[in-house]
């Protein structure tokens, strides 16, 4: 039962088979429902923060965010029977980043985070569409593909980080030209495909999976979805520009 996605991680199920209850389809659904929940809570405080007291009064529950939610996401990785503890914080956490986040492009660009909500959400049930009637096919040369176009995604995002730390930025990606854009899109369409294995995970592992997987899909889902509405926040901000 392989997968490409690093969130759903081959080895969780070797640990399953012994369980006595084991995860659901539905399971996973109301627990990916929650955590989008949790992300709601999280970033209606900090995008209220923003518009009641200002830029400065949301940085550090935003920063705060961004760092709490990655440790925690980090956690929930490696340990994946923590999940039904770590991922509703990881949920909390995500929602006050992305929360301060999309303030910050909404006072730039008006109109532009409920157009990035509507599209995450479209792309995700399009996807969940095409994967239900076999339109798409997680095969493993699909998801070797999308995993290797993830890796080299993430090691670009690395050295422009790390760049940054150092006053130097990498051209094209973060510019609103045709590259850039182009750039964008192809994160994006890669970001939504991610959402394709994450379907697979949690269909291979109903059944089969012990119960706390369903928190521990749930939780996968949900980085994707993240990742996925900030790169069309990134490329929505680029068209604006232009």
């Amino acid at each position: 039962m392989r997968t490409s996605n690093p969130m759903m991680k081959e080895s969780v199920f070797t640990q399953a088979v012994a369980g006595t209850e084991t995860m659901t389809l539905q399971g996973a659904v109301n627990k990916t429902i929650a955590l989008l929940a949790l992300v709601v809570i999280g970033a209606s405080y900090s995008w209220n923060l923003f518009y009641n007291q200002g830029a400065a009064a949301v940085q550090p529950w935003m920063i705060g965010g961004i760092i709490g939610s990655l440790v925690f996401a980090m956690i929930t990785i490696f340990k994946a029977t923590w999940a039904p503890k770590t991922a509703p914080i990881y949920a909390v956490l995500e929602g006050l980043a992305l929360g301060g986040i999309s303030a910050f492009f909404e006072a730039r660009f008006p109109g532009i985070v409920i157009q990035a909500v509507g599209l995450t959400f479209g792309t995700l049930f399009a996807l969940l569409l095409a994967y239900k009637t076999r339109l798409i096919r997680a095969t493993e040369n699909f998801k070797l593909g999308v995993f290797a176009a993830t890796g080299g995604i993430a090691v670009v995002y690395l050295i422009s980080m790390i760049g940054g730390m150092f006053g130097w930025n990498m051209p094209v990606i973060h510019e609103s030209g045709p590259m850039g854009i182009l750039f964008s899109l192809f994160v994006v369409v890669i970001a939504a495909l991610n959402l394709v294995l994450d379907f697979d995970f949690i269909e291979r592992g109903h059944g089969v999976a012990p119960r706390y997987m369903e928190w521990y899909a749930a939780f996968g889902l949900v980085v994707t979805l993240a990742w996925l509405y900030l790169e069309l926040l990134r490329l929505l901000s680029k068209l604006r520009e232009r």
